[in-house]
């Protein structure tokens, strides 16, 4: 018997069939009623995991508005409003993210870290970034202050998520990081360095890395609150992960090689791993449980 997603603990006896035919299970210790669906992330939704994950693939990899995604939606006979594309977007977009850590490459031993601001009117909203010397992104935090409260927030939740101690920590002279990464890394070297030296550490590799999330967000208006800032964020940068080649895409394309696989061939790779970690997604409040 399959284990009961509300409560976690084995169904009593099978109650027959739901409307799409598939078997139903009772559990006695809840009272509730389920089918091996029920844990899915997309169980409950009216369209098909492949359409909600094909529009936020659109949304969170190319320059796109909600409006642009409804459009080519509808070219396809699939009718949402632009409200909808957003939810799928702020609702699956960390799911994903949270399935692509398990399978990136191994981080390096030096840490990159900067933060980018944003504004939302007059507003002025910074994200925190960290990069390993391969230029694959560590970890994200979208953040009002720009603070030491923030920046040592930034480094326990990417630790917390990767469980990675980098050896040494690279970042401008912004005086906050030095109190965060000795109260949170101490054993970690800090080199405060600047954009442009003749020799040694420059912060270039983050510098580099935030022409993506500035090129994605230079069309729109904004993120109009931290909440789905955060959650934007996370999903935007698992898709550039898988784009980039900082995943293992070979588990999910058998026979992908991307030595030797051409533009088109990775990106019909990326298409298909999205699809596959999308049979992977639960409910977050059963992923809690």
């Amino acid at each position: 018997m399959p284990t009961c997603p509300f409560c976690r603990r084995r169904a009593s006896k099978r109650d027959g069939h739901d409307g799409a035919g598939r078997q139903r299970y009772a559990c006695r210790p809840c009272g509730k009623d389920f089918t091996e669906r029920s844990a899915s992330a997309f169980a409950g939704y009216r369209w098909p995991a492949e359409v909600i994950l094909l529009a936020v693939r659109w949304s969170l990899s190319h320059p796109l508005s909600a409006a642009s995604v409804m459009e080519l939606l509808a070219e396809r006979g699939i009718n949402v409003s632009t409200r909808t594309v957003l939810r799928w977007v702020q609702t699956f977009g960390p799911l994903l993210a949270a399935e692509v850590r398990k399978h990136r490459r191994p981080l390096g031993t030096r840490c990159y870290v900067d933060e980018v601001f944003f504004f939302r009117e007059k507003a002025k909203r910074y994200l925190y970034r960290a990069v390993d010397e391969t230029g694959q992104v560590v970890d994200v935090l979208f953040r009002q202050h720009r603070d030491t409260d923030s920046a040592g927030s930034f480094f326990r939740q990417a630790l917390a998520r990767t469980g990675w101690h980098p050896t040494q920590v690279i970042s401008d002279h912004h005086q906050p990081y030095v109190k965060a990464v000795q109260a949170v890394l101490p054993e970690a070297e800090h080199v405060r360095t600047w954009l442009r030296r003749a020799r040694g550490e420059t912060t270039k590799p983050i510098e580099r890395s935030h022409v993506f999330v500035r090129d994605r967000l230079r069309g729109a208006r904004g993120v109009k609150t931290l909440a789905t800032g955060q959650r934007f964020f996370e999903g935007f940068e698992a898709l550039h992960a898988l784009r980039r080649g900082h995943a293992h895409l070979a588990m999910f394309v058998p026979g992908y090689d991307p030595a030797r696989a051409t533009r088109h061939e990775g990106i019909r790779a990326v298409a298909r791993a999205v699809t596959a970690l999308g049979a992977h997604l639960i409910k977050a409040t059963t992923a809690t449980a």
